[in-house]
Order: structure tokens, then sequence, then C-alpha cells
């Protein structure tokens, strides 16, 4: 297969050249780097939104959204289907980089390929698999756009020159932050397993999908929703080749905290995402399909909760 970076290129590239109907903007750092805003100072939408959850994915998944409903009323819902599980979802979309700067401060979090060329995390020891290439993008979530400092920091660690680097940033609040956040559904559930134990290069397909949430200026009731959004509202269908044990510990339900809303788990934790276990971080429900064998059906979905986190009146 070819380099994951490049196919994320390729999408890149389309964002640029379509920045006016994307309402989004691109400028280049003095290092070379390219910045693109895709909902911080930006309008974005859903569209810019879409075409990021497929740079996420390098290329590998197909997003889409539909209409369905949260609690009786009208919501828009985001569907992301990949054959390339393990690669697109763990190797690419994933949110596994820190970006943490002091004078002037800058927080982020960042997910892509541009992991790949660092490929230090666990699942890329696990399923022996690292990316090389020349270019590289890092999606970053953050309320700030980034500077060269992160420019630099990303090109060092993933062995390339600034000018190489692409960061396509957003708000959480923004309307490309709840459809990106949608789209994770999937990524929550192979992690899920990969978390059990389960080898997932014997996923064959996985179909994901979880409501939009409001767009919100407040940073902090946009992590709580969009978590919210998939731990109660998030549903999967996934197609394997091996059974496991522990399929019944996929979906959100299996946890202590089900029921919680994410702004009281947040808050027990003062905010801090990286002092929340990973376990909670689950879609509400899974359809696990064992190719030849029995199909579970696991989890449940939460309507209630999601009105009330909505701030549905």
């Amino acid at each position: 297969m070819d380099s994951i970076n490049r196919m994320a290129i390729e999408l890149v590239d389309e964002a640029i050249d379509f920045a006016d109907e994307l309402r989004v903007d691109a400028h280049d750092l003095p290092s070379g780097a390219t910045v693109l805003d895709f909902g911080v100072d930006a309008v974005g939408g859903v569209e810019a939104g879409m075409l990021l959850a497929e740079v996420q994915t390098a290329g590998l998944a197909t997003v889409q959204t539909r209409m369905d409903e949260v609690a009786g009323a009208p919501t828009p819902h985001v569907e992301l289907q990949t054959d390339h599980p393990a690669l697109a979802l763990l190797c690419s979309q994933k949110a596994g980089w820190e970006l943490a700067f002091e004078d002037p401060p800058f927080d982020g979090l960042g997910s892509g390929p541009a992991r790949a060329l660092v490929a230090e995390e666990d699942e890329f020891r696990d399923l022996e698999y690292a990316d090389e290439f020349d270019l590289t993008v890092l999606s970053v979530e953050s309320v700030d756009l980034p500077d060269d400092r992160v420019a630099e920091h990303v090109a060092e660690r993933a062995g390339i020159e600034p000018s190489g680097v692409f960061l396509p940033t957003y708000a959480t609040g923004s309307t490309v932050g709840s459809v990106t956040a949608a789209a994770r559904a999937a990524e929550l559930a192979l992690f899920r397993l990969f978390e059990l134990g389960y080898d997932v290069r014997n996923v064959q397909s996985v179909f994901g999908s979880a409501p939009l949430v409001p767009e919100t200026y407040d940073e902090s009731e946009a992590l709580a929703r969009t978590n919210d959004a998939l731990a109660y509202g998030g549903e999967v269908h996934l197609t394997v080749t091996e059974e496991f044990e522990d399929f019944d510990h996929v979906p959100s339900s299996a946890r202590e905290e089900y029921g919680t809303p994410f702004a009281e788990i947040f808050a027990e934790a003062d905010w801090d995402f990286y002092e929340v276990s990973e376990s909670v971080f689950a879609p509400a429900k899974a359809t696990i399909d064992v190719v030849d064998g029995p199909t579970y059906a696991l989890g449940e979905t939460d309507e209630d909760l999601l009105a009330d986190s909505f701030g549905r009146q």
C-alpha cells in the first residue's frame, strides 16, 4: 500500500484548492510549514469536517452524513466506513500526539498520519507498521493556530523538513470539531479491542456513526458533548475473523461510569483529559459479526442523556 502520508497530502491539496468553498484558510509559517484553519478563526462547516475526517484517516475511509433522531428530534449524524481499520483508525485517525508549549502557551492534540512517521506508540509496535514520506499531515485540535514551534517540533519528530509539514487545525466546539469527533465512533471501538488484547488485524471492516453536537464557544462544554455523543449515541458494526471472550467489554455500557455525563467525569479529573481512564472512551453500541460464527449485539444508547447534554429545550 502507498504511504498513508502521501494519500493524506493529496486530500490536503484538495482542501487548499477549494479553501473558499470549504470556508477554510491556509497560510504559510516562516519555516515554510502550512497551517490550515478549519475552525479556529475560520468558519469551516460540515463539508470541511468530512474532508478533514478523510485526511485524518489518510483517505482510507468513506465519510458521509445522514439525518436521524436523538430523543425524537431530527439530528444530523456522521457515518464512517473503512476496510482498512487498523491502518486508517489506529495508525492514522487516533488522537495520540500531545502538543504542549509555554511562553506563549499552546495546547493541542494531534491526530493523523504524521504519527506513523514517528511510530513509537504501542499500536505501531504491535502492528509492525511505520510510514516513510517527505511530507506529512498532523491534524491539530486546539483553540489556537499553531506556530513555528509546533511545526518544527512535528518536523523533528517525523524526520522531515518543516516545509513538508501541514497542520489543519480546528477548535473542539466548531462545526468541524463536531463532525470529526462524530467520525471517531469506529476508532473508539477498535482501540477498545486493542486495549483488551484482541489482534485488531482480525477486524476486516468497521462502520461507525454518531450524532453531531451543537456548536459552542465553550471548549469544556464541547469536549463533554462530543464524548457524550460517542459514549451514549455512537453505534458501530465490526466484521471480524476470530472469536474473543471479551467482546462484551467493547461498548461504553461495560464501564462503571456509564450513565454519567462527561461534564461530570471531566470535572472529577479537573478537566485533565489524560487523567481520565481510557476505558470510558467507547461507543454506546457495538454489533460484532464473526465470520462463519455468531453475531454479538452489545450495549445501549441513552438519548435522554444526550438531549440534556445538547441543551435541548
